[in-house]
């Protein structure tokens, strides 16, 4: 047995086994047990295979382009994923350590890295970039391109406790703590934004322990303290019969659930509170933790599975379960946005189009979301038909994503008339649907009063806001402290879209990484805002933060911060409020 020394950031006492998560969330390594190894085995194979159906058509196709020169680059790719000391040695490590396919595979990549780092010469030692892009390949097959933490930890079983490097607000709240009983940090401290959401969440947790991430293997027996800062490593048996006393008694003092109540503040503001879903299967999520409605159904992800998802019929039945499901609660479903690289990618195979390979270039953000629908008429006309279909099942609300302007809108409208009319001609009734815009970059921002003479609702799409406000891509990691939620600038447009969506008498909702975060979220409130979308995860713990606050107390942060000039400050003055009011 062992103990390692943390900050107690939230209380209770929890055993589990350990699921590791590392390297920012993009590796999860969990202990697969015996029986599950053959399965686990086979997802490998599965995605071998996969990449090297890819990997031919990329080369064919290059060779077609550009010539076999280029093509060759592939050929390699081919024959590395075909030696025998890259899958075969995953597959053994698998078997051996009983880990996932997964982190088996990025750890054969490590142990090529440093062969390749010891070749003398250059040319050879910059292959390890095609080693990389290869095993990258590899692992997002093994997904079947899934890439947020809630695909990351699907495959976890019960009773497990994460352990983990780092663990963000935005990635704590869409963890599934049914099944990830407790967790704990190399990094943190009480005024981490992630130690307040677990406390919200009622969830124990020791953070700052600085190496708990690589002292620790996957599958191993584990107990968090959150009350007295310790995590102890292979408890015995007296160590195991302390954390069952302790969940007994705190399931004999729990109190009814009361998670479908509304979301109130101390002193009466009612605040609305929906659920961002990515797949149909989410609405059980969402019901579960007590959304109003979906504030956020991200269509695309429709475009991840197999080619019927795109035809109309398709979508109708997806859509119309979706409403059904959730009725008479609202559902908001915003219209594919992705830009043309990724539809290229999932319509053509990886093909080549109008004369250049996908990949070839850097994704041209500005052909995305609305604007790559109007490019696009048949595939958006498609999915509005089966939604205007839908709409008489449930109360359904169409958004539109990345508008920059009325004109774009108008025209969008246009189209939305025109499938309309096309389904009249068939028979098929199209009651009235609410029309709105996702507000997630500056044009549309600084627009916004005109905007909403044209639509039924906001919403604000903060992740994207900020990023383009601010002039930062949030995967840039040289880049990652200059996304800051809390910059002036941001704060002071979400005022300005409020505003804006107040003159016109339309509602507005906040949905994103910021709404997710319990501090955040009680500034949010403080600017005004009465209505917000977030994971699932999230919506029992923002009750609970919301029911001890009043507004009026939080309309007073909010005017002190608006007058403050630095982030560093906003984040001052915002700890220093949190503490005072015991959050």
């Amino acid at each position: 047995m062992r103990r390692l020394i943390g900050i107690g950031v939230s209380p209770g006492v929890v055993g589990g086994r350990a699921v590791i998560l590392g390297q920012r969330g993009r590796v999860l390594r969990y202990h697969v047990p015996p029986e599950r190894i053959e399965r686990e085995l086979l997802r490998l194979e599965h995605g071998r295979e996969r990449t090297g159906e890819q990997l031919r058509e990329i080369r064919d196709n290059v060779s077609k382009r550009r010539g076999p020169e280029l093509s060759a680059i592939f050929d390699a790719q081919l024959l590395m994923l075909f030696d025998p000391m890259l899958v075969p040695r995953a597959s053994t490590l698998v078997r051996e350590r009983q880990v996932n396919a997964e982190w088996a595979i990025q750890q054969v990549y490590h142990e090529f890295s440093q062969v390749f780092d010891e070749i003398a010469d250059p040319y050879l030692r910059e292959r390890k970039g095609d080693l990389a892009d290869l095993v990258g390949r590899i692992r997002m097959n093994l997904r079947h391109g899934a890439a947020v933490p809630r695909d990351l930890l699907h495959e976890v079983g019960e009773e497990c406790v994460l352990i983990a490097d780092e663990l963000t607000p935005s990635v704590a709240a869409q963890v599934d703590w049914t099944k990830i009983r407790a967790f704990a940090t190399d990094v943190g401290s009480r005024t981490y934004h992630t130690a307040i959401l677990a406390r919200s969440l009622e969830v124990p947790a020791v953070v700052g322990l600085h190496d708990a991430s690589r002292l620790i293997q996957p599958g191993q027996l584990v107990v968090i303290d959150g009350t007295n800062s310790t995590v102890i490593l292979d408890p015995g048996d007296e160590e195991l019969a302390r954390v069952s006393r302790s969940a007994a008694a705190l399931r004999a003092a729990a109190p009814p659930s009361e998670r479908h109540k509304p979301a109130v503040t101390a002193d009466g503001v009612r605040i609305r509170l929906e659920a961002n879903i990515e797949f149909p299967d989410d609405l059980a999520a969402a019901r579960y933790a007590g959304a109003e409605g979906i504030g956020l159904y991200r269509s695309e992800f429709l475009l991840t599975g197999d080619s019927g998802a795109l035809h109309e019929d398709a979508q109708f039945e997806i859509y119309r379960r979706m409403l059904e499901a959730m009725a008479p609660a609202p559902v908001t479903i915003r219209t594919f946005d992705v830009d043309e690289d990724q539809l290229a990618r999932r319509e053509l195979s990886l093909k080549v189009e109008a004369g250049w390979a996908v990949g070839d270039r850097p994704a041209r953000q500005g052909l995305r979301g609305l604007r790559l629908s109007l490019a696009r008429p048949e595939l958006f006309r498609t999915q509005l038909r089966a939604l205007l279909r839908a709409a008489r099942h449930g109360c359904l609300r169409i958004m539109f994503p990345f508008v920059s302007g009325v004109e774009q809108l108008r025209e969008a409208r246009g189209v939305l008339d025109e499938a309309s009319v096309e389904l009249k001609r068939r028979g098929t009734s199209v009651p009235d649907v609410k029309v709105g815009v996702m507000i997630e970059i500056p044009a549309a921002a600084y627009t916004a009063d005109l905007l909403a003479r044209e639509v039924d609702f906001f919403t604000i799409g903060t992740n994207d806001l900020i990023q383009y406000c601010l002039a930062v891509d949030r995967a840039d990691e040289r880049l990652s402290s200059l996304y800051e939620p809390l910059h002036p600038s941001i704060l002071r447009v979400l005022v300005m879209i409020r505003r804006a969506a107040a003159r016109q008498r339309i509602p507005v909702s906040l949905c994103g990484e910021m709404a997710a975060d319990p501090a955040l979220l009680t500034l949010l409130v403080g600017l005004g805002l009465r209505e917000f979308s977030m994971t699932p995860g999230a919506i029992p713990g923002a009750k609970r933060v919301l029911a001890e606050l009043r507004d009026e107390e939080l309309r007073s942060l909010a005017r002190r911060v608006l007058r403050l000039s630095t982030v560093e400050d906003i984040e001052r003055e915002l700890g220093t409020a949190l503490e005072r009011f015991a959050v």
